[in-house]
């Protein structure tokens, strides 16, 4: 079977037909969400205007991708996948692909070029490399360190802040840095980042830096959405049976797709409103709709769906116990602390919600969407727990969470948390056995979980709420999951 290719592809795939002649966009995390959305998106502008808008891909240590990539002359197919059907496009929107670990000069260069003017990030919210206790860089980080020292750099932040420097010294032309990851704030959240390093840097270094990164880079914040479970040979071979091609790397996602912005960029950008994408000055209602709402109660979602030993969301929320925790959540606990924009009906963006992870065909598992909960969990929920505990109300579905999470990395003395929690990935795993380890209840583990800052300081000083989450793991450890989901519904449902 002929590989899919620039030859190959067929001519009714492609979404769009332009020849690519110039890299404008370096994008850091090469992974199936940037394949299923911003390379989506830069394709529907390319097929309304053109632009010089090609996208060289940085995967960061694995080079699987990337290696595939260049053999398919940087094509792939997005599947689009429902219950009712199945599409599947070729974006074609690729330049290059690099691996960070491998070609460390290769990136900063690419990032320093003249005719760079957008950098786009999807390294998930642990490749920020920043405290979760201070949101500011983690210093303690020997990663951070190494780069500091003036190593090919290993991090994120050290990539962008070394090659801005390159940049600066080389012409100093404008450039914009756009974070996709689900950070509350992400552009200001990742400006933050580079300036503490480049104020970290010697004087002479660190003061023509930080004055050039004030008047010549952009970081507007953004919201991104969209499902996009792993690659599976079930896409590998629904490409094959529609194309009579073979693609290595297709990318598996959901019909709906989302990008809102600030219209904040230094050096221009694609028009990706013609693929759909929103312009605002104030994208925060937007991204605490998404981080709360979907993602808040998804990982709700995956940590109960592990431990009832669901492989799937679909799967997870076929079970009536978990639906009935996911709505509680969101509507008792995540709700009350958001505004939703004006242009969004909520009634209908919630029903959408259920709709989606409910997709049977699409499988999201949930170990891929319970892993990093470290960094995940502490974006979702300390302010709405935090409203909450302040009016005097403890929320029952966010301490469930909490619980439900930590049953999954940690399981208590003589609980099975089964095989899809023990594949979830997560950098605090070690340290939370360490603590459950250490301490002799329940009780005093979560204490140490909170006092650790996992979850920031704050939540620390509320000590009902611990003892929520403890009751919580008790009950997950003695009865199951859906137990300890009984006992959080049965609790009213807070009122103003």
């Amino acid at each position: 079977m002929n590989r899919l290719n620039a030859t190959t592809t067929p001519a009714d795939a492609l979404q769009h037909r332009r020849a690519l002649r110039e890299t404008g966009i370096v994008h850091l995390g090469l992974g199936n969400f940037h394949r299923a959305h911003q390379a989506v998106f830069t394709a529907a502008a390319l097929d309304h205007t053109d632009g010089p808008w090609g996208i060289l891909g940085v995967a960061s240590r694995s080079g699987e991708v990337a290696d595939a990539m260049r053999e398919q002359d940087f094509r792939y197919s997005v599947v689009e996948i429902s219950p009712d059907e199945t599409r599947i496009t070729v974006p074609a929107v690729h330049t290059g692909a690099l691996v960070g670990a491998q070609q460390p000069e290769a990136v900063l260069d690419a990032i320093a070029a003249p005719n760079t003017a957008i950098v786009t990030l999807t390294v998930t919210e642990n490749g920020y490399t920043y405290s979760p206790r201070t949101h500011g860089l983690d210093f303690d980080n020997p990663d951070v360190q190494t780069d500091l020292g003036g190593a090919p750099p290993k991090t994120t932040i050290g990539q962008l802040a070394r090659a801005l420097q390159r940049r600066l010294r080389a012409h100093g032309s404008p450039i914009t840095i756009l974070s996709c990851d689900n950070l509350t704030g992400n552009g200001t959240h990742t400006a933050r980042l580079v300036r503490e390093f480049a104020e970290a840097l010697p004087a002479g270094e660190r003061d023509e830096l930080t004055a050039w990164l004030d008047d010549s880079v952009a970081f507007p914040n953004s919201m991104v959405d969209r499902i996009v479970p792993a690659t599976t040979d079930a896409y590998r071979a629904a490409v094959a049976e529609r194309f009579g091609l073979r693609d290595t790397v297709p990318v598996p996602a959901e019909p709906f797709n989302m990008w809102v912005l600030e219209n904040r960029f230094a050096a221009g950008r694609p028009q990706w409103e013609h693929g759909g994408a929103r312009f605002t000055n104030d994208v925060l209602p937007y991204e605490l709709l998404k981080l709360r709402l979907l993602n808040g109660t998804h990982s709700l979602i995956a940590y109960l769906g592990a431990l009832a030993g669901c492989d799937t969301i679909p799967a997870s929320t076929a079970q009536p116990f978990i639906t009935e925790a996911a709505r509680r959540v969101l509507h008792d606990d995540y709700l009350p602390s958001i505004t939703a924009p004006a242009d969004i009906d909520i009634d209908h963006y919630v029903s959408q919600l259920f709709d989606r992870w409910s997709n049977t065909a699409l499988g999201h598992r949930t170990r891929q969407v319970g892993s990093d909960g470290s960094a995940k969990l502490a974006q979702r929920i300390p302010e709405p727990a935090l409203l909450h505990l302040r009016a005097g109300r403890i929320p029952q579905h966010l301490a469930l969470s909490i619980a439900a999470y930590l049953c999954c990395m940690a399981p208590p003395t003589g609980f099975d948390a089964g095989p899809h929690a023990a594949a979830m990935i997560d950098p605090a795993r070690a340290s939370l056995i360490a603590a459950a380890e250490r301490t002799r209840s329940t009780a005093a583990f979560v204490t140490e979980v909170f006092r650790s800052g996992l979850l920031g300081d704050e939540l620390a000083t509320h000590s009902e709420f611990a003892d929520r989450v403890s009751e919580f793991i008790d009950i997950i450890a003695a009865h199951g999951p859906a137990a300890a989901s009984a006992e959080a519904t049965q609790q009213p449902a807070p009122t103003a």
